[in-house]
């Protein structure tokens, strides 16, 4: 972790003295700056919805890497090394520690239906490329309640912030995709079947309205209850938003030998 690099696994401490000297492209500075003064600040005087994001940014909990490409094979794999990384050392390194993926801008200003393609583009080559089986107890349709992403063995919910945003500013991004990955471990004691998590969802709700001004998405549900992937990257416009799910699952392992870290290509 930490090590010199755009596709490195690095703490925030690392990220900010990194921007701060000049050692990371533009666009990853855009992005940093964006996310921290976009969590930490206020909209009219309205903070960040999500106050666990906000406490886990003052606290400098999250791990973060920047990825070159949203398409690129050298870059995905590079982002699917990261993730392993993450996965192996989030645990002991922050209590809520998520991984924040920023993505460098596409030459081209891509539309609402472009930046949904890229997310799905993105987690179904990490299906393919992931080193570990999909989990037996998670289901393979993502029209099942049950079903949410998995990789390296862990279930996640990632959730995207990007530049089509108009109205949902909490979700809006100027630079490009940004996708935040949390293992499911990080909801333990605050999910919707437990108290805690019921009253933060009410804090989280109103604040919602309040910093965004518009209600909360109606995508917006609970694990078991709702379908996960709608919500990754909740529609503005929902012409421009998939109505199928987007991936495609399989328990086959693996799937893509050639492009496997050497610690998991079987002698």
């Amino acid at each position: 972790m930490n090590e010199p690099g755009v596709q490195s696994l690095v703490d925030q401490d690392t990220l900010a003295a990194r921007v701060e000297s000049g050692e990371v492209p533009d666009w990853a500075e855009a992005h940093w700056r964006t996310f921290r003064d976009g969590i930490l600040g206020d909209r009219d005087g309205a903070p960040f919805p999500c106050f666990f994001g906000v406490e886990s940014v003052e606290n400098g909990d999250p791990l973060y890497t920047l990825v070159p490409s949203m398409t690129d094979k050298d870059a995905l794999l590079g982002l699917r090394d990261a993730i392993l990384e993450y996965l192996a050392v989030y645990e002991d390194h922050a209590e809520r520690a998520s991984l924040v993926t920023f993505f460098e801008p596409p030459d081209e200003e891509l539309t609402e239906a472009g930046y949904h393609e890229r997310l799905w583009h993105v987690l179904q080559f990490l299906h393919v490329h992931d080193p570990e089986p999909w989990p037996e107890d998670i289901p393979t349709d993502p029209d099942d309640p049950y079903w949410e992403f998995a990789f390296g063995g862990e279930p996640m919910f990632p959730t995207c912030r990007a530049p089509f945003y108009d109205e949902r500013k909490s979700r809006y991004c100027p630079v490009g995709l940004e996708i935040t990955f949390q293992p499911r471990t990080l909801f333990e004691g605050i999910t919707h079947d437990t108290d805690a998590g019921q009253q933060a969802r009410e804090v989280i709700h109103d604040r919602i309205e309040a910093y965004d001004g518009v209600c909360p998405h109606a995508d917006i549900g609970n694990y078991g209850v709702d379908l996960e992937w709608p919500q990754y990257m909740l529609a503005a416009d929902e012409s421009q938003a998939p109505d199928d799910p987007p991936i495609s699952v399989s328990r086959d392992h693996p799937k893509a030998t050639r492009t496997l870290p050497e610690e998991y290509v079987a002698d």
